[in-house]
């Protein structure tokens, strides 16, 4: 079987701070969010390998992190494009990856950029119980939020009827980035790309195959974060964390007071200042200042400030003094 991670967005929502990092890579402790689905994929024998789709922007920085990280089964597969504009869309992509990596086993399909709860050897075992498609579902308690979402109707297991972001939307049970293709189903993408469908979303190509074929979903509980703002990162951390803070080695604190679910990493500086909910990356430098659920980018310097909600950019210097 091998497995597929879906890293080639540009993270607009996250800017700066993603500007010119994969939000994939965003720290969480000891570990990033990519490298949490990375460890489960290596240490499930049924994963052969694993191909990391992403775009040419980010190519070299998903190189050098491969290259200095301790998995063997990652390979990069690159979608051949820059910038936002040019994205072939999700489904396209995958359809593009199959062809070009020719793959014709069953696949596990996932975003890189998903912090979810369950065991994805659970997820493959239901799979391989049903035999057909699968995917995850999830429910999120909130209509507003359901509308973001593909929306999952099931008759026990299999589904019965789904419907790609819905105006309005009857219940909240969603379908996640997390899919499992049998080797019959991969070829249907090209199918479904040809009749004119919709490239952008999984939840389309799962729209249109449940019409034909079954199609099962994999319910779970607790907890799932689509990291794509900075306050579902900083939730997605509080969860990982359980509400700890995290102070990297080489980071100096001086006369500073840390609140929950503070993330300080290797190498910054922070005198005479509160923090809480927030993370401030490496070699940044902040003074005489109160900082609440924002993130501080890389040799930022921040001095005399109070900031809630911010984004601050790498070499940004802040004054308010």
């Amino acid at each position: 079987m091998k497995a597929i991670v879906l890293a080639g967005g540009y993270a607009t929502r996250l800017w700066p701070i993603t500007r010119h990092r994969p939000k994939m890579f965003l720290p969480m402790g000891e570990t990033t969010v990519i490298d949490r689905i990375f460890a489960e994929l290596e240490d499930d024998e049924r994963i052969t390998e694993v191909f990391v789709s992403t775009n040419e922007t980010f190519e070299e920085e998903f190189a050098a992190y491969l290259e200095e990280s301790e998995f063997e089964k990652p390979t990069l597969s690159i979608e051949g494009t820059t910038r936002e504009a040019e994205k072939l869309g999700v489904i396209g992509a995958l359809a593009e990856l199959v062809e070009r990596e020719e793959l014709d086993e069953d696949t596990l399909v996932i975003a890189g950029d998903n912090v979810i709860s369950f065991d994805l050897s659970e997820f493959i075992d239901f799979f391989e119980r049903k035999g057909d498609p699968t995917l995850a579902a999830y429910d999120v308690e909130n209509r507003e939020q359901a509308k973001s979402y593909g929306l999952v109707d099931l008759d026990g297991d299999q589904v019965t009827a789904f419907q790609e972001k819905p105006d309005d939307p009857k219940s909240t049970l969603v379908s996640i980035a997390c899919y499992a293709l049998t080797a019959e189903t991969l070829p249907r993408l090209d199918e479904y790309l040809e009749g004119g469908n919709n490239p952008d979303e999984p939840g389309w190509f799962i729209q249109w195959l449940h019409e034909d074929q079954p199609v099962y979903a994999y319910t779970f509980d607790e907890a799932w974060f689509d990291i794509g703002t900075p306050e579902s990162y900083l939730e997605a951390l509080e969860w990982h964390m359980d509400g700890e803070s995290y102070v990297a080695d080489g980071a100096v604190l001086e006369d500073t007071e840390l609140g929950a679910n503070a993330h300080v990493l290797a190498d910054a500086e922070l005198h005479n200042t509160t923090i809480e909910h927030s993370v401030v990356f490496d070699n940044a430098t902040i003074k005489d200042s109160e900082i609440d659920h924002s993130l501080i980018d890389r040799e930022a310097q921040v001095r005399s400030a109070r900031l809630d909600g911010a984004l601050v950019g790498e070499h940004t210097r802040l004054y308010t003094e």
